[in-house]
């Protein structure tokens, strides 16, 4: 929680895979009646860690339309949790130092989309030109569909005394793994978080140092080098220390030499963008009313996947409506720019912001005050793969620059 006497904002980085809106709303709802902080001053995000949990519902419930619907006994667990953090983050203000800084850590992002030689099945029965994870050393990749972004953002807090109370990363790699079958861990997010605490000597205080990573835009980058040579074979979660460490490590070194000041303005702002739902084709419903009449035994026509996403689609179909309203938000802090999308965004996307912002530096957190699926850019569509497949993907191809556009706006106003 920062506070420059004028304006109270709140950062939650919550270890989950994804998080509803109609979750966080009831967070936001309970932390304005705890603390007075208004919704469109509070940034919860989840770091879409895999080995943590899912608050999106059981089952397919994940996907389907929650507005309305009653939360599961999870979903208000969280919701307390979520409003206990910052009610006791609200307790322990004091006054404070800010800085931050932007280094490099190119060494572990690799795009995960590939240009394949042929075109690829997908559960529809049609042709994709890209795909996702296509294996180390397949024959058939040609290149990356894309870049990476290999900027590791932060923001440091201190005591006026110089005794670190905070500190917040971003970095753009989806998540790393590596953890045995049914463990929940906090993945290399919270590797992160005790690494740069030893590093700032932050160990054993109280109040206790708070250290957190958030997800950049990654919905397309992970750490596998599809490209390179055969990976050495890593024990359970000795990636993810290895992640961590090198990005820990790089915000230290430039920690070291960024100038933290006693007041910074700090600023808020939020809309609400409506997007089009995408919506099956006639064709597309065709085909999978044909798949959901076969048999569960039955061998797939096309794809492994086909009966998964048919499902996933009449749900769709059923449950979601024609056009929804996307949560954007910006924060300034001094001349930092925070950008917040309730998306699996793009690293382009990323990139895009970071260039248009006109703060300088600016970072954006994904799956931020909600989860809606993928974010592909509109050539992405074009290329097809896993992240632009119906249900995967459920706003049309068009919402990755309607967003960017709606954020340089927010962004403008707090300029």
């Amino acid at each position: 929680v920062l506070d420059d006497g004028d304006t109270r904002i709140a950062i939650v980085l919550v270890d989950n895979v994804g998080v509803d809106q109609a979750v966080l709303d009831e967070a936001k709802k309970l932390i304005f009646a705890q603390t007075g902080l208004p919704k469109d001053r509070i940034l919860i995000a989840s770091v879409h860690d895999h080995s943590a949990t899912s608050a999106g519902g059981k089952g397919l419930k994940r996907r389907g339309w929650l507005f309305g619907k009653p939360l599961d006994e999870y979903q208000t667990f969280l919701i307390r949790r979520i409003a206990d953090g910052v009610q006791v983050a609200v307790k322990r203000l004091e006054p404070a130092r800010i800085g931050w800084g932007v280094g490099k850590v190119p060494q572990h992002l690799f795009n995960r989309r590939y240009f394949m030689k042929e075109p690829v099945r997908n559960p529809f029965g049609g042709w994709d030109k890209v795909q996702m994870n296509p294996g180390i050393g397949n024959p058939k990749v040609v290149r990356p569909a894309g870049g990476t972004d290999p900027e590791v953002s932060f923001i440091s807090v201190q005591s006026v005394l110089g005794r670190p109370i905070a500190l917040l990363a971003n970095y753009s790699l989806h998540y790393v793994g590596g953890v045995p079958a049914n463990d929940i861990s906090g993945d290399y997010f919270a590797v992160f978080a005790n690494k740069i605490q030893k590093l700032l000597k932050a160990e054993d205080q109280d109040p206790p140092f708070v250290g957190i990573m958030s997800n950049g835009t990654s919905g397309d980058i992970n750490n596998i080098d599809v490209l390179g040579k055969p990976p050495k074979k890593y024990k359970p979660y000795e990636k993810m220390q290895v992640v961590a460490e090198d990005v820990a490590n790089e915000v230290f070194r430039v920690y070291q030499n960024i100038k933290h000041q006693n007041w910074v303005k700090i600023q808020a702002i939020q809309s609400e963008l409506l997007l089009n739902v995408r919506r099956a084709t006639p064709e597309m419903y065709e085909h999978i009313t044909r798949i959901l009449a076969r048999p569960d035994t039955a061998k797939p026509l096309y794809h492994p996947l086909e009966k998964i996403y048919a499902q996933r689609i009449l749900q769709m179909e059923l449950e979601w409506p024609n056009q929804m309203y996307a949560p954007l938000q910006a924060f300034r802090i001094g001349d930092l720019g925070i950008a917040a999308i309730p998306f699996e965004v793009f690293t382009k996307t990323g990139l895009d912001i970071k260039a248009k912002s006109p703060f300088k530096p600016t970072f954006t957190i994904e799956i931020a005050n909600g989860y809606y699926g993928y974010l592909p850019t509109p050539d992405q569509h074009e290329w097809g793969g896993y992240e632009t497949w119906l249900s995967t993907n459920r706003v049309e191809p068009q919402a990755s620059e309607k967003i960017v556009a709606e954020l340089m706006n927010l962004f403008s106003k707090l300029k």
